[in-house]
């Protein structure tokens, strides 16, 4: 497989290795069974490793690892080892547990037990430690207003969350602080096409805690997250080849084929929040009281746009009301609600709030976008409540859609009404919604590897 160009499906297969490092001065990384994005959550695609020569020695008993216990970065993984355990044992035994709040289940999620004991595994036990280094409004801020707000939100969120840790010896991750949209906005010289200034920001931070911490040398960034919504954020982090090689990229431009890996990186879900939360954009009507088949609006932004609007722009079908411009008499939020089916498709770049809107208000996504890799698909099939479409597709929409019998819509919306909890927005956050997912995304890669000191070895 092509290391800068990952393309998964439903039928594909997919593989991932960890860079094995000679030096033994740094810490080596040892991929380990993929209990969760691949088996426990019933992804059809396979997953490969390389091992070290000693990899019968991967998951030793508990007990024999507690009694050679010399470093606090072995008790970190020793709890990890029994984390993947008790996930494996819920999944094989089909185990369910007691939550007053929220049990997950039906075919919105691959496999709602092993994600339930994931989950609770991860409020019980997971650290981030945050780097302190660095200053307002470059680093531990970004705006929270706009489409890109939610990379703010979700910056301040971790800051003050209770997964967070003082103690960098304990923590399972580490945040590096940085903001893209403030990059852009702070360092970015308007006009001048010139990339340097930025990336030169995110590689001398790196650079500045690899000097002062031993935590990025002994992984070479495998247990580092950045987090980023604008567009930019890919290249930015292409500065530091260890960066978009080994860490964990939570993106919103989740594009596999601008080197986007679903291995290790999570895709972040776009969301536009007017006035700042979600006031006004929850809910809907039933799906008896939507007239309208298919419903988008929006500017001819990249090819998919105007593809579509090349193909429906111009249509007199009542059913399918595609606008570059929304007539003055209609409301976009209206529309939405009126619509069975809501076109989420790709602009200059994949990701878009549209997918998060219809989900709020109750129409049906119709992701209609190339190598893009929707937000939690490790645990969720989108297939059970959203369309998912091509640009190759755009000819037989309507035929498309229609072959959805009305039986399957309605479970398709309700499955939709279900699965909204996942991408809310809450000040303070609450459990299971788009805060805790993406920690749950993040938890969940960390989950994949093992670090190991081969001074030790």
């Amino acid at each position: 497989m092509d290391s800068t160009t990952t393309t998964t499906t439903d039928d594909s297969s997919s593989s991932f290795s960890c860079s094995s490092i000679s030096s033994s001065k740094v810490l080596w990384l040892m991929a380990i069974p993929l209990i969760l994005v691949s088996l426990y959550f019933g992804l059809k695609s396979s997953t490969s490793y390389v091992y070290s020569k000693n990899d019968e020695n991967i998951n030793p008993p508990i007990v024999q690892l507690e009694k050679k216990l010399i470093s606090n970065l072995e008790k970190v993984e020793a709890g990890l080892v029994r984390v993947r355990v008790a996930i494996k044992e819920a999944q094989s035994k089909n185990q369910t547990f007691d939550d007053p709040e929220y049990v997950p289940t039906g075919p919105i999620y691959w496999n709602p037990t092993a994600f339930h004991r994931s989950y609770m595994e991860m409020e019980k036990h997971f650290k981030i430690y945050v780097y302190e280094e660095g200053e307002p409004p470059v680093f531990h801020y970004s705006a929270s207003e706009g489409i890109l707000g939610i990379e703010g939100i979700l910056i301040h969120h971790i800051e003050i969350s209770k997964f967070r840790t003082n103690d960098p010896e304990k923590a399972h991750v580490y945040f590096l602080p940085f903001s893209v949209l403030s990059i852009v906005s702070y360092v970015y010289v308007v006009d001048s096409r010139s990339w340097g200034p930025m990336q030169n920001t995110a590689a001398d931070y790196i650079d500045g805690i690899s000097r002062k911490y031993p935590y990025w040398n002994r992984s070479l960034g495998a247990d580092h997250f950045m987090l980023a919504c604008h567009d930019w954020a890919p290249t930015i982090s292409f500065a530091v080849p260890y960066l978009y090689k080994n860490s964990i990229r939570v993106l919103c431009n989740a594009n596999t084929s601008e080197r986007f890996d679903p291995t290790k990186d999570v895709s972040l879900p776009e969301i536009y929040l007017p006035q700042g939360k979600m006031d006004g954009l929850i809910g809907g009507p039933s799906p008896s009281h939507r007239s309208v088949l298919v419903f988008y609006a929006g500017g001819i932004h990249g090819y998919i746009r105007q593809v579509l609007m090349e193909q429906w722009g111009k249509n007199n079908d009542s059913d399918v009301q595609i606008h570059e411009y929304l007539p003055k008499n209609m409301s976009y939020y209206g529309m939405i609600r009126k619509s069975k089916f809501c076109i989420c498709p790709s602009g200059y770049e994949v990701a878009s709030p549209r997918m998060v809107e219809a989900l709020y208000m109750g129409c049906v996504p119709v992701l209609l976008k190339d190598h893009y890799v929707a937000p939690f698909n490790d645990v969720l099939n989108w297939k059970s409540f959203a369309v998912q479409m091509n640009s190759t597709d755009i000819p037989n929409l309507k035929k498309i859609l229609m072959s959805i019998s009305q039986t399957q819509y309605i479970r398709m919306q309700k499955r939709g009404l279900q699965v909204r909890r996942h991408f809310e927005v809450n000040f303070p956050p609450r459990r299971y919604d788009v805060f805790h997912m993406i920690l749950h995304s993040i938890w969940l890669r960390r989950l994949n590897i093992q670090v190991h000191d081969t001074k030790d070895g």
